[in-house]
């Protein structure tokens, strides 16, 4: 009967909207997480690339301070060793000038007194003068050549370190730009599943009420099917002797 109908296909759409309400409060509880997760880690990446973009900046610095150091050092060091070696060329010019003026006195028959004896002081001196200078022109070369070997070195450390944080930042932001496009495409699509829920959700609400209004007339507690398609019989049956009644066929 029209009852049975009615709560047939009543039943079946309570079950449809009941599922298809849960599988999307899943989906949403899914995108949900998701989106919160993409957003965490947006914000870290974010932040990483930040603290890559302060070190270089710190690093290029101190490169650069240390680069103008050394350049100085060097050119300091090679300043000093062409000074020195020039005093070397008028010292060792000097005492071998004068020691040729000690000789040639020494031979005179009649030395002068200032030369009572042979003068020999300046070739004493020679050797020590001489040989500090040397030592002095062959620090000022081991400084100059160790800043350089430091400067290269610095120097290797300081772009392998620049071009590992650049690939470390590429990929990063690469990361930042995928994870940004996909936490868009989420909340749209979150945004659609809520809609899709409050819809689904009225639906079901309807089918709920629209049930409430066929248990008073359809659904009679401790009435059974047989019952009822029983009762139904006995109305109809009461009808139609009415109907016979009406018309006359018991007068006969």
């Amino acid at each position: 009967g029209w009852c049975d109908t009615e709560l047939a296909t009543n039943e079946q759409t309570r079950k449809e909207k009941t599922q298809a309400v849960e599988t999307l409060h899943a989906e949403i509880d899914e995108l949900e997480a998701s989106i919160a997760k993409l957003t965490e880690d947006i914000s870290e990446l974010t932040k990483a690339v930040a603290e890559l973009d302060a070190a270089m900046a710190e690093a290029t610095k101190l490169r650069q301070e240390e680069k103008a150091k050394n350049e100085r050092t060097i050119a300091d060091s090679q300043e000093a060793q062409t000074a020195v070696a020039q005093a070397l060329i008028v010292l060792k010019e000097f005492y071998a000038k004068a020691g040729e003026a000690t000789a040639f006195v020494q031979q005179q028959p009649v030395a002068p007194e200032i030369f009572e004896s042979p003068y020999k002081g300046l070739q004493a001196e020679n050797g020590g003068v001489i040989g500090m200078l040397e030592v002095i022109e062959s620090d000022f070369a081991r400084l100059e050549a160790d800043t350089k070997a430091a400067e290269a070195t610095a120097q290797k450390e300081y772009d392998t370190f620049m071009t590992d944080s650049k690939v470390d930042k590429a990929a990063k932001s690469t990361d930042i730009e995928h994870k940004t496009e996909k936490k868009q495409d989420e909340s749209q699509a979150l945004t659609t599943k809520n809609e899709d829920l409050e819809g689904t959700q009225k639906e079901l609400d309807a089918a709920l009420a629209y049930f409430d209004k066929l248990k008073p007339s359809c659904v009679d507690a401790g009435v059974s099917y047989e019952d009822r398609v029983a009762r139904r019989k006995e109305e109809i049956e009461s009808l139609q002797e009415a109907l016979r009644i009406l018309n006359g066929e018991d007068l006969a």
